[in-house]
């Protein structure tokens, strides 16, 4: 029989701290070691009742999420899953909690009728075991200080081309490390990540901050040009579309699939749609299966198809499942994506 998951709650409030205890309590296969209300209580607690797995607030006394994680990431890495709030304000300390270590993040518990709490129940659950299983090691350091890739100056980008990228759990930080390390002549790249819509324009400017490209939150019938990536808006499928003038985004409304919008399938299926044998998808760590089916489509149609490798992924749930479906002409560590793509679209 496989052990219970032991769990830490780090959260000032005493009624969040009731509720996840509750809420995770409930799940059979999970054991609430412990609720500390700030990180020197939890700093004690962590050494004392060993858990699998922390969530952890972000805004509390004394000592804030963030240097708690920072400082636990540096002496005793383990997993940990934000409790934050999933506000745009909010989003730049979220998205600085997944650079330092955290797994994955989740709203605070609220009161929000029956249907809600058992949404929420869920999510936090398969998040919980998620980041039970997370591998924290497979990130390269190595290459963080590397200039970006430099191109060779007969060096033509193919006509017509165009890359999508997938990623869920992890994929913040995997994103992060294929884009900067891109030269500024770097194919047009559209983007779907899970991720909520409060954090997305957020998590866009973080990525045009360290990448020699040009990184949108993508806009509907926005142009696609090279040297620019565009990044589907977190309540939006993100679609690649033709237009008179070339490529452009479409963004779509319609019902979440794979339990996601955007989803990766979404955005796969329509670059095959329009580009072809022209394109290339690369799906990087996520948990579930999102993208991986279309990817698949994508191989059958001609297009360049890569899955990161389980080595260096948070998570090999999306591109183990591509894996297993023979989706992936090429099956990568993280470090090696971006050259594959240049390669790719100058070769």
């Amino acid at each position: 029989m496989t052990k219970n998951i032991r769990v830490l709650i780090v959260d000032d409030s005493a009624l969040v701290r009731t509720m996840l205890t509750e809420i995770l309590q409930s799940d059979t296969q999970m054991d609430v070691v412990g609720a500390a209300r700030d990180p020197f209580q939890a700093r004690e607690m962590i050494k004392t009742l060993k858990p699998d797995v922390l969530t952890l607030d972000i805004e509390m006394p004394r000592m804030n999420g963030l240097t708690f994680l920072s400082n636990l990431m540096r002496l005793r890495p383990m997993p940990v899953v934000m409790i934050s709030t999933l506000t745009q304000a909010g989003a730049p300390a979220t998205l600085e909690a997944l650079e330092l270590g955290a797994v994955d993040f989740l709203s605070k518990p609220k009161d929000q009728g029956a249907a809600g709490l058992a949404d929420y129940r869920r999510r936090i659950i398969s998040k919980v075991r998620t980041a039970a299983g997370a591998n924290l090691t497979g990130r390269d350091e190595s290459w963080l200080d590397h200039k970006p890739i430099t191109l060779a100056e007969n060096a033509r980008l193919k006509a017509n081309f165009v890359c999508a990228i997938g990623a869920s759990t992890g994929g913040t930080e995997a994103i992060k490390d294929v884009l900067r390390v891109l030269p500024k002549q770097a194919p047009p790249i559209v983007i779907a990540q899970h991720i909520p819509e409060a954090f997305s324009s957020s998590f866009a400017n973080r990525l045009d901050a360290c990448s020699e490209i040009r990184v949108f939150e993508a806009e509907d019938n926005q142009p696609i040009r090279a040297g620019c990536a565009y990044l589907a808006p977190g309540s939006k499928h993100l679609e690649l579309a033709r237009s008179s003038y070339g490529y452009i985004c479409k963004l779509s409304d319609a019902d979440p699939v794979n339990r996601h919008k955007p989803s990766v399938e979404v955005l796969f299926q329509s670059v095959l749609k329009s580009a072809g044998k022209s394109a290339m998808g690369v799906l990087l760590t996520g948990m579930g299966a999102d993208g991986a089916q279309a990817l698949l489509e994508m191989r059958e149609g001609g297009c360049s198809t890569v899955a990161q490798d389980e080595k260096s992924s948070v998570v090999w749930g999306m591109p183990g499942a591509a894996v297993k479906l023979n989706a992936a002409e090429q099956v990568l560590a993280l470090t090696r994506i971006p050259k594959s793509i240049i390669d790719t679209a100058y070769g």
